[in-house]
């Protein structure tokens, strides 16, 4: 039996799994994928999420709204997060974030947006999943104000860059502020030299590994919709990096996001 993984970025919810979920499912499961993370990026994705979430014991919930969704954000998306939050299944806040390539939402919405939902996630205890494009300073220094209050309340389990794709530099004031860095696709792919040192310098107890299905696509599927099995070309690309032996790999990443996001030790995906 391979050793368990845990997907800690699947949008299993999106209507891409619509006519084969449960088969997509059935795959994960049968290379060792036992836990999934199912993160929002608007409201009514937190709903479908933590539908989902109901249905598995294996998938958990993330609520949050994205970047690119909080041009409407108000008062009442955050009254109606720390609702959908109280919920058992939900282990984090997000995806939240700061995303500066796509023009769908202002600057000054998207930090009020972000800033509100990372008061929310200590208020509520839960770590938060950081979406992160082209916005890096502007991302590091919000966390950064925000780790010096939060703490206490998260010891050592503030968050996750997910699919981080930023400099050494962002890697190194993250993982020492206490977050942890989510690897995707983009490790595989040819030309990722930078992003494979910064990988192979990352704290081993601080690297988790995630696909972001259905997008990044691992080197061997590129151009094909991703899924939630093909987070084992992800842990096979780190431990070689890291010169362990693929079950080893997946052993420390599975540990760190059951460390992270308090996730059950006995669920299984499907």
């Amino acid at each position: 039996m391979p050793a368990p993984l845990v997907d800690t970025h699947c949008h299993l919810n999106f209507p891409r799994y619509d006519q084969d979920r449960d088969a997509v499912l059935q795959r994960a499961q049968a290379v060792g994928v036992e836990q999934i993370i199912v993160p929002a990026i608007d409201l009514p994705g937190c709903a479908e999420a933590l539908q989902l979430a109901e249905a598995q014991p294996g998938i958990y919930a993330a609520v949050g709204i994205h970047p690119n969704s909080s041009r409407s954000f108000d008062a009442s998306s955050i009254e109606r997060l720390r609702e959908l939050a109280s919920h058992e299944k939900v282990v984090a806040i997000g995806e939240i974030g700061l995303d500066y390539h796509w023009d769908k939402s202002p600057k000054a919405k998207q930090v009020c947006a972000l800033e509100q939902q990372l008061e929310l996630a200590a208020e509520l205890a839960l770590p938060v999943i950081i979406h992160n494009r082209e916005a890096s300073a502007d991302v590091i220094e919000i966390l950064s104000d925000w780790a010096t209050t939060v703490e206490p309340s998260l010891p050592g389990r503030l968050g996750v860059l997910h699919s981080f794709s930023a400099s050494a530099d962002i890697a190194a004031r993250a993982t020492e502020l206490g977050f942890y860095l989510g690897f995707s696709g983009p490790l595989t792919f040819k030309k990722a030299h930078e992003l494979r040192e910064i990988a192979r310098e990352t704290p081993l107890k601080k690297l988790l590994v995630e696909t972001d299905a259905p997008f990044l696509s691992p080197a061997p599927f590129r151009g094909k919709r991703n899924e939630p099995a093909w987070v084992c070309h992800i842990n096979a690309a780190l431990a070689e990096l890291r010169g362990l032996p693929p079950d080893q790999m997946a052993r420390q990443t599975t540990d760190n996001a059951e460390t992270l996001f308090a996730l059950s030790q006995s669920g299984k995906a499907c």
